[in-house]
C-alpha cells in the first residue's frame, strides 16, 4: 500500500484500482456500464467547470462539489476500463505523447489564434 503522500505512477494506479475491485468491490462493472459511468463522471466535472469558470451560476446542490474529487472519479473509471480491456496506460500515454509531439511539433507554434497578441483577431 502507498504511503499517504507518496507519488503514484500510472502503472501503480492501475494495480491499486484492480486490487481494490478484487478485494473491496465485488467485480468490475461491464465495459458498457463503465463507459456510461465515465460519461456521467465527465459530466460532473463539466458542471463544476461551467459554474466555476463559465457563465452558469451554482445551484445550492452544486456548491459542495470538489473538482479534484470529480476528476479523480473520471480517472478511476478510465483506469477500470483500461484494466478491463488490457490497456497499459503508461505505454499508451507514452505513445500518445510521441504522436502529439511528432504531429503537432509546429502546428501550435504556428497557430495565430494561440498567440497572445492576436486574441482579438
Amino acid at each position: 500500500m502507498q504511503q499517504k503522500n507518496a507519488e503514484i505512477t500510472i502503472k501503480e494506479a492501475q494495480e491499486i484500482v484492480d486490487n481494490w475491485i478484487k478485494t473491496v468491490g465485488v467485480r468490475y462493472f461491464n465495459e458498457l456500464t463503465n463507459m456510461a459511468v465515465l460519461t456521467e463522471e465527465v459530466g460532473e466535472v463539466a458542471r463544476i467547470i461551467a459554474r466555476t469558470y463559465g457563465e452558469q451560476s451554482f445551484k445550492d446542490s452544486d456548491k459542495n462539489h470538489d473538482l479534484g474529487d470529480e476528476m479523480a472519479d473520471v480517472l478511476w473509471v478510465l483506469i477500470c476500463l483500461a484494466n478491463q480491456t488490457g490497456v497499459d496506460l503508461t505505454d499508451a500515454f507514452r505513445k500518445n505523447i510521441e504522436k502529439k509531439t511528432s504531429r503537432d511539433c509546429e502546428r501550435h507554434k504556428n497557430n495565430r489564434k494561440l498567440k497572445t497578441d492576436s486574441i482579438s483577431d
